[in-house]
């Protein structure tokens, strides 16, 4: 029974690798074989070719020093860092709030296989991640270091170890999420906020890491005897991958016992969490008067209602909404900085300025992908829709209502901020928001048409349509492919013809709203098709 359950995890995790959702059948091979070297190629080949850089970059300098163990701390704490951050969003989803709860609880299994194969599921995803920055790190030292016995086992152990404590991090931040969600009415912005605080504080760290490893690099030493002083565990884990196996052993044996403590207290809630009804108070009846909506009014409200109630939807598919904010603040408090940095490499003027601040604007709309899965997440409850007195053109028009109004919003703060940062003149203020405005709606379209066409109605879990589509991966890199074309171009004609700032505008808004219309008539008239058959 345990291994039936680890293959259906398994298959739910990878099935877009096998199954084809718009046809409902599987891949053929050389499709399956194409799309597990893409996957691969771009987590251990372009990730996992960073942090091999990273470590080719540190070990032979730590290690002249004498300071091996720190050079597999400084590793360390990376990969833990990573493999937390790629897992810890879905593990509450994935453990706890699986659709097919019920279903499973309801069979002859014993709830010990449930969990296992679950938790299965959260190691495989945070080893994932982990393994692209601890595995090079290993690789490098035994090859330029010391390849003995010794340091082979400690490597080895080291890997477990962090996979392990990656595993319990998750299961423990995902049991508190639960906890706290049962108690919280507006569980989802609590959810949401706690992991853009968790997001600052990671990208803070990332953008000040070459400082970092500079810091290190110069004071290694002083470093060393810190950490060794003040947080020992930190110095006996990196000693554990220099090659200390006693170290090793006592790390394993309180590994060991956390992991178990973990499962106990996962198991003796897991029951309750998972069947909860999430009710904090029985409702009481309020008398108040109704507004009627429209039905155009309606159907968006159902969308913004399901994008605001979804953690998942909020951080996977919305981020840019923060991030658009949030670069519009620091363009205002950095004003200066930016007019320097863009005049002193470019040699441009303000207006020609502009044109590349709405250029990197586009780029940043494009991390807004609310409409891709929106089809998707209707689930194998899209007859529901379908059957209501309403046109399929109105839903899928709600749908991009919603994307647009989410997006459109903090663009125009943020073209706003942009343009007084830079001073430009109201023409160009114009423009430069207008084409960001036309970039929202071509990827709001377009998310839709990938949607329509490839479609996955039978998901278990929203997470699978929301990070593992097919519509999700093309909307996302489509838009910064996109916004990268925009910028060779300007470059490349602003050189040889000297187009204007202006006159790039102009041009580029008046090309993506004639892609807009193309994509609006499609939707009307063929992608209303496709979902009244869906």
């Amino acid at each position: 029974m345990l291994k039936q359950l680890v293959k259906k995890q398994l298959l739910e995790m990878f099935q877009s690798f096998f199954i084809d959702k718009k046809k409902n059948q599987k891949r053929s091979k050389l499709s399956i074989v194409a799309f597990v070297f893409f996957y691969v190629f771009l987590i251990f080949g372009f990730l996992g070719g960073m942090f091999t850089y990273l470590s080719f970059m540190l070990c032979e300098p730590l290690a002249s020093e004498g300071l091996n163990w720190l050079y597999f701390t400084f590793m360390s704490m990376i990969s833990l860092a990573l493999g937390i951050f790629g897992s810890v969003f879905n593990t509450y989803s994935c453990l706890y709030l699986s659709k097919d709860n019920d279903l499973l609880l309801s069979m002859p299994i014993p709830v010990k296989y449930i969990m296992s194969s679950r938790l299965l599921s959260v190691y495989i995803m945070g080893t994932i991640y982990s393994s692209v920055v601890i595995i090079p790190a290993i690789a490098v030292y035994l090859s330029k270091v010391s390849s003995d016995i010794s340091s082979i086992i400690g490597g080895i152990l080291l890997f477990f170890l962090i996979t392990s404590i990656v595993l319990i991090m998750s299961c423990i931040l995902g049991w508190v999420v639960a906890k706290i969600s049962n108690k919280l009415k507006n569980k989802s912005f609590v959810t949401v906020i706690v992991s853009l605080a968790f997001l600052g504080g990671y990208y803070f760290i990332y953008f000040k890491a070459n400082e970092l490893i500079k810091n290190v690099l110069v004071n290694a030493q002083l470093y060393g005897a810190q950490i060794k002083a003040k947080v020992f565990i930190l110095y006996a884990m990196g000693d554990i991958g220099a090659g200390n196996l006693i170290f090793a052993a006592i790390a394993v044996a309180i590994i060991a016992m956390l992991f178990a403590l973990t499962y106990c207290v996962i198991s003796r809630s897991f029951i309750k969490i998972a069947t909860s009804s999430q009710n904090i108070s029985k409702a009481k009846y309020v008398a108040k008067k109704s507004r009627v909506k429209s039905i155009d009014s309606a159907l968006l409200y159902k969308e913004l209602r399901r994008f605001v109630s979804s953690p998942n939807y909020i951080l996977n598919c919305g981020l840019g909404i923060v991030i658009l904010i949030v670069v519009g603040v620091l363009m205002l408090v950095k004003s200066d900085s930016i007019i320097k940095l863009l005049t002193g490499s470019f040699g441009m003027n303000q207006a020609n300025n502009a044109a590349l601040l709405s250029i990197v604007i586009c780029m940043l709309t494009s991390t807004n992908i609310i409409s891709a899965p929106s089809v998707s997440l209707e689930g194998k409850a899209i007859w529901i829709s379908q059957s209501l007195p309403v046109t399929p053109w109105q839903v899928i028009k709600a749908k991009f209502n919603c994307h647009f109004l989410l997006s459109a919003v903090p663009t125009v703060i943020c073209c706003v901020c942009a343009s007084i940062a830079l001073k430009v003149d109201f023409l160009i203020s114009i423009f430069s928001a207008l084409m960001p405005l036309t970039f929202v709606a071509f990827f709001d379209l377009f998310g839709l048409f990938l949607n329509l066409k490839s479609p996955n109605l039978t998901w278990t879990n929203e997470i699978t349509p929301i990070k593992q589509s097919m519509s999700v991966f093309v909307s996302l890199f489509a838009g910064w492919i996109l916004a990268i074309i925009l910028l060779v171009f300007y470059l490349t004609f602003s050189y040889m013809m000297q187009l204007s700032g202006l006159e790039f505008l102009v041009g580029a808004t008046i090309a993506i709203l004639i892609l807009d219309f193309a994509l609006f008539a499609w939707l009307k008239k063929k992608g209303t098709k496709i979902y009244a058959s869906l």
